[in-house]
């Protein structure tokens, strides 16, 4: 347990905490960021161990972004964990992260709003089990990836085969020998669809609706994330213009395949909340007609069942992925503090907070291309100077 703290920061006393909401990477890291400032930070998780998402993730998965630039405030990935980290040794740094920062962590209990106190001094927090905590502020960090999203396909009862969400997609030995349509070509469909290519599928098809930006994950040993990084203050026609350079030389062309070049500009679809597409083996997949691209999923036939897509094409898969993303899922949590924009994400992040809701943070509600676990990162060091400030003075 942290040791309490007598400076005059506005969240430092034993009977008021900071509550963290959400153990993993972002939730960590502004805890840990926390108690390095002497600010008690209490964890609150609803599963009974850190890093559930992380978890629950597919097997193959590996960090997108690369280990010297992936580790949380006080603490590096390990060498040993290789240039690209695996799932599994992210759980395992998530657990040893609590450990070396002596984190205060209290599992099995979930928060279902957030509210002012009636004094409007502080948070009052309704969490299962009918408790009711009071804190000085409150770090909302719950996950990007917090509620899958299925879409509501016409029909889609009338399916016989599997149809799941791309969370419950574990590795490929469930589906060897079988036809497989995966739906969505983010980083999460692209890397499944390779999986089960490479697992024994007979067949996989992948729906796409909208060409994506397919990027190198390394060139030349130089990794996409570290020009993220440096793009990402520049002006978004120039950085479409060099997006558009870079992968017409580093891309090969798929459309013969199937899957035309992308239109519309890289950076201008990452500012929509389009992430570019790291290549892991979907190229090599595509180019050896191990996945074929075909056009959206629109509905189910609801007399035969099977899939039609949106250029009227029929498919009859013996089962359906949908890696059609997450929702947020804050409305129930915060939606009645007016601080969520129309898609449901936080109007203000990191160390901003919204004149509504003094001392209610945010992190890791976004999806940079400067790489999400460098984003926390920084978001917990500068969460945790805002809240570890004196307050000012009337």
């Amino acid at each position: 347990m942290a040791p309490t703290d007598t400076s005059p920061g506005i969240a430092t006393t034993n009977d008021r905490p900071v509550y963290v909401i959400g153990a993993g990477p972002g939730g960590l890291a502004a805890a840990a960021a926390l108690r390095a400032r002497g600010v008690r930070a209490v964890v609150l998780e609803k599963s009974d161990r850190v890093g559930a998402s992380w978890r629950a993730h597919y097997d193959r998965l590996h960090l997108h972004t690369t280990r010297a630039l992936s580790g949380l405030p006080g603490l590096k990935m390990p060498r040993s964990f290789g240039r690209w980290v695996s799932r599994d040794n992210v759980v395992r740094y998530l657990e040893k992260y609590v450990e070396h920062h002596e984190l205060e962590i209290v599992t099995g209990v979930e928060v279902s709003r957030v509210e002012r106190t009636a004094d409007g001094t502080a948070w009052l927090l309704h969490a299962s089990g009918g408790r009711e905590l009071t804190g000085s502020a409150v770090v909302v960090a719950t996950g990007y990836n917090h509620t899958p999203h299925l879409p509501e396909w016409p029909h889609s009862s009338a399916y016989k085969g599997q149809l799941l969400h791309a969370r419950d997609y574990r590795n490929p030995a469930p589906f060897h020998g079988k036809d497989v349509l995966v739906v969505g070509v983010g980083n999460t469909g692209a890397e499944i669809a390779a999986d089960l290519a490479e697992g024994g599928a007979s067949r996989v098809r992948l729906a796409v609706r909208t060409a994506p930006y397919i990027l190198r994950r390394s060139t030349a040993g130089w990794p996409a994330q570290r020009t993220g990084i440096l793009v990402r203050r520049l002006p978004v026609p120039l950085v479409d213009r060099a997006g558009d350079v870079v992968c017409r030389i580093s891309v090969p062309d798929l459309s013969a395949q199937g899957l035309a070049r992308p239109t519309h500009g890289l950076y201008s679809r990452v500012k929509e909340g389009a992430i570019p597409v790291q290549d892991v083996g979907l190229i090599t997949a595509i180019r050896a007609g191990k996945v074929e691209p075909v056009a959206a999923l629109d509905s189910f036939d609801a007399e035969t069942g099977e899939a039609v897509l949106a250029d009227s094409s029929r498919l009859a898969p013996d089962a359906v992925v949908a890696a059609t993303g997450y929702r947020r899922a804050l409305e129930p949590l915060v939606g009645h503090l007016g601080v969520l924009e129309s898609d449901g994400r936080p109007t203000f992040h990191g160390a901003r907070t919204s004149p509504k809701a003094p001392g209610l943070h945010f992190t890791g509600f976004t999806n940079p291309i400067s790489g999400m676990f460098r984003e926390m990162a920084m978001d917990a060091e500068r969460i945790a100077r805002a809240l570890s400030r004196p307050p000012k003075r009337r």
